[in-house]
């Protein structure tokens, strides 16, 4: 996904998981500040925005997107549960759940042998489930222990370290990781200053 810094930078966040992705459009509390899905518009440009691909046609109302920010808000206090060793909140997995029981969104084949959506337009509730089952599928698999906050300490982003190592710490290596590079050249210069 392309995020952008509080100067207006781009950068690129790679989540490692859809459901993760959904978080950077706002969340519950402290996060209700950076709250973008507030119309359907919205909603559809986090959909083009997110690794799904293209082509999806989708019908959104205000009330979807009143679902979209109760799963978001469900996903974060799980991730954030799972990120501080945590059980999750046995309401939030009961919203999750009821998501992914609910059919996903749907491929097809094209004539020409390709993969693409299936024919006509989709329901957010297709949408929601397609992000519970990921979120499913991750809270419940192989890198479940490898959700992590970015290391940084003004940024909360959650994302899935898919390393080989295992040992990523920031979002954005061009953003965060960059920026604690340059604290620790300009700590060390000090240090050195002072000699």
């Amino acid at each position: 996904m392309l995020l952008r810094t509080a100067e207006d930078r781009p950068y690129r966040f790679d989540a490692g998981a859809l459901c993760l992705e959904l978080l950077t459009t706002g969340g519950p509390g402290d996060f209700a500040r950076y709250e973008v899905l507030d119309e359907p518009g919205s909603l559809l440009r986090w959909v083009a925005a997110s690794r799904l691909p293209g082509g999806l046609r989708l019908d959104v109302d205000e009330a979807a997107v009143a679902q979209a920010r109760r799963l978001r808000d469900a996903l974060w206090r799980m991730a954030g549960a799972r990120v501080h060793s945590c059980d999750p909140d046995p309401a939030d997995v009961s919203t999750v759940n009821a998501a992914a029981a609910e059919p996903p969104l749907v491929f097809g084949i094209a004539g020409d042998g390709s993969r693409q959506w299936a024919p006509g337009r989709a329901c957010v509730a297709q949408l929601l489930s397609t992000v519970a089952r990921d979120a499913v599928e991750l809270f419940t698999g192989p890198y479940a222990h490898r959700v992590r906050e970015c290391a940084a300490p003004d940024c909360h982003l959650l994302f899935v370290d898919t390393s080989r190592p295992g040992r990523r710490r920031w979002c954005a290596m061009e953003h965060c990781g960059n920026r604690n590079k340059v604290r620790a050249h300009r700590a060390r210069q000090a240090m050195g200053d002072g000699s």
